[in-house]
Formats: C-alpha cells, structure tokens, sequence
C-alpha cells in the first residue's frame, strides 16, 4: 500500500477511486429521488405537469458517463497529481457538465414542444412556430454551450465571436426580409392580435384566417379567392378583429313627411323602443326626432345586437325594419321619399328699354 505511482501511494489510489465511485453513485441517487419526487408532484397537481415534465425529460436525459467523470475529477482531487494533469482534469469534467447542461436544455425545449403539439393539435400554425421558435432556442443554446467549451479548453474566441457577428450580420442584411417575416409570426402567435378561423379587415380587403405559416398569413374572401399577406407587412397595418366583437352598435334613420300630425311625432319614439326591445339579444339605446331637414321629419334609433355573429345582427335589423313598417302603417304615417317640387312662376312682361335721349 504504500508503494508510490506516479507520486501517491497505492492506499491514496484506492481512497481515490471509492471517492469518485460514492460522488457518482451519490449523484446518480439524487437523480433518481428528483425523479420519483417530480412524479409525485405531477400526480398530486395536474397543473403543473408541464413544468414538472420538462424538468423531469431534462433530469432523466442526465448521462451516466457525464456523473463518472465527475466523480473522478472528485476523487483526483485527494491526489498528488502534476500540475498538467489536473488542468487536463478539471478541462474535462467541465466541458463534461457544460455538454450535459446542454442535454438537459434540449430535453428541456424538447418536451415543451411535445407538450405543445398534444394540447394545440386542432391548430398547425401554432403548433409550426413553437417549433421554429424551439428551433432557434436550441440553436442558441449549444451555440453557447460550444463556445464556453472552447474557452474552458483555452481557445481565444474573441476573435471567433467577432467573427461570428460580422458573419451574422451580413447573412441579417441578405435575409432581412425572410427574418423579418419570421420574427412578425412568432408576434403574431405569441400577441395573437388574431387566430385561425377569426374574420378580419385589413385596409380594404377582408376575410377569414385560413392560416398562419412563418412567412406570410393567408386569408379567404368573402368572394371565395385567397390573399395572401407578408406578415411583416400585415402587422403594419391596421387588423379589424371582427370575431372578437362583442356587441354591435345599430344606427339607423327614417324619414316622415311632413304632413305628418304631431301626436303622432310624438308616440313614435315610444313606439319604435317597443319594436326594438322585443327582439332578442337586444339592448335598446334611443329613438328621437333628429332632423328637420329634407325630405321631411327624420328619425334616428340606437340599439346593440349582444351577438358578433352577422347573421344574428341581419335577422334582428330585418325584424326591426319589418315592424316599424307594419307600425307606420297601422298609424297612417307615410314614409317621406326624396324629391323636389318645381315652381314655375309667371314671367314678367318685358319693359322697354329707355330711349337715349
């Protein structure tokens, strides 16, 4: 036991290595309390599966190999070793536990995107930008992780990063475009101004999101045709979210003529909020006199639809129409038209001019 290798004895060599077989071990429990703890935690609050699961598909992702070279960086820690050695040591097991951070992360993105997909199947669109932007998060983090282990190893990755930036921004000037259009979908799926299936107005043209991809948006008309957007310039516009209406606002004026009694002026605004308050979804505003103007004795009526569905507020408004009609009549009042009356006057007889004198 006390015969030296490479400068420690034997008895220190075996203290070594049953230190670095309890760290693995050791580690390895853990993980596995972490584990049984998580499913317990998952079981017992269903509403924290997601981030328990994600933590879970990342811990259960750690590689016995990674927890090895931990425990003998441990364990070469009780010897004597050259100087050369335990730099080459201490190189390893951190580029080990930056590679196994690195695991754990895509495990991580990787079971979040899962989750993604089972509970947002009945929409692709979505489901398309959580993978891209999962795409991007994975690119990222071993981009990090590959540079931090070219620092740990002694490389000089200043110059690699300057490099890299230069690189970067001029393949973002010749795809400009292209990211521009896949940074205004991943707005567009995360701020959701609008989803699949909702109507919309943009400027002059309108219609229902068929879908959402990563570059542009597309629309059907009410005219049956496609129109497809650029994202990018669909966010600069001005969106009417039609589905998202809550209640429609009604205005609507009729005109009377004027021969028109005034006791009868005056039971029609009564008689027009009894139309509109017996119709259904309804909540009625006013009904007055507005205008004296022509063609004759104007009346204007406010009522809400509690309804964004078009056919519903169509249904109503006809209603409404319909009965005001039936009522006028009923009343004996006449609709006002416009038009013009033409006097012709008799025209002057002429007087002669004065004679000069």
């Amino acid at each position: 036991m006390n015969t030296l290798f490479l400068g420690n004895p034997l008895a220190d060599w075996l203290i070594a290595l049953v230190a670095a077989a309890v760290v693995a071990a050791g580690l390895d429990a853990v993980k596995a309390i972490l584990l049984r703890r998580l499913s317990r935690l998952v079981a017992a609050d269903p509403g924290n599966a997601r981030a328990a699961g994600s933590f879970a598909a990342a811990l259960s992702s750690t590689r016995l190999a990674v927890l090895v070279l931990v425990g003998l960086y441990a364990g070469a820690s009780l010897l004597v070793l050259p100087e050369r050695a335990q730099l080459v040591l201490s190189r390893i097991a951190i580029a080990a536990v930056l590679v196994q951070c690195a695991i754990w992360g895509d495990h991580a993105v990787r079971a979040w995107l899962a989750g993604t997909r089972a509970r947002q199947a009945a929409d692709p669109d979505r489901v398309t930008s959580s993978a891209a932007i999962a795409f991007l998060l994975r690119v990222a983090l071993w981009a990090v992780v590959a540079l931090m282990i070219l620092d740990n190893l002694g490389v000089n990755i200043t110059t690699l990063v300057a490099s890299l930036g230069i690189g970067g921004i001029a393949i973002a000037l010749a795809v400009q475009s292209i990211l521009g259009d896949l940074f205004a979908s991943l707005s567009i799926v995360l701020d959701k101004p609008f989803v699949v299936g909702d109507f919309i107005i943009v400027d002059t043209m309108l219609g229902t999101v068929e879908r959402i991809g990563l570059k542009t948006t597309r629309v059907r008309s009410l005219g049956g045709e496609q129109i497809v957007f650029s994202n990018a310039d669909l966010l600069k516009s001005r969106i009417q979210n039609l589905r998202r209406m809550e209640a429609r606002r009604v205005v609507f004026r009729f005109d009377l003529t004027y021969d028109t009694p005034e006791p009868a002026l005056r039971l029609l605004p009564g008689l027009i909020e009894e139309i509109v308050t017996a119709q259904p979804q309804v909540r009625f505003d006013r009904a007055h006199l507005a205008s004296l103007a022509a063609p004759g004795y104007t009346f204007e009526t406010v009522y809400y639809v509690d309804s964004a569905d078009y056919r519903v507020f169509m249904d109503t408004q006809q209603e409404v129409y319909l009965r005001i009609v039936a009522m006028l009549e009923e009343q004996g009042v006449r609709l006002a038209l416009p038009a013009h009356a033409v006097h012709l006057a008799k025209a002057p007889a002429s007087v002669p001019l004065r004679q000069a004198a």
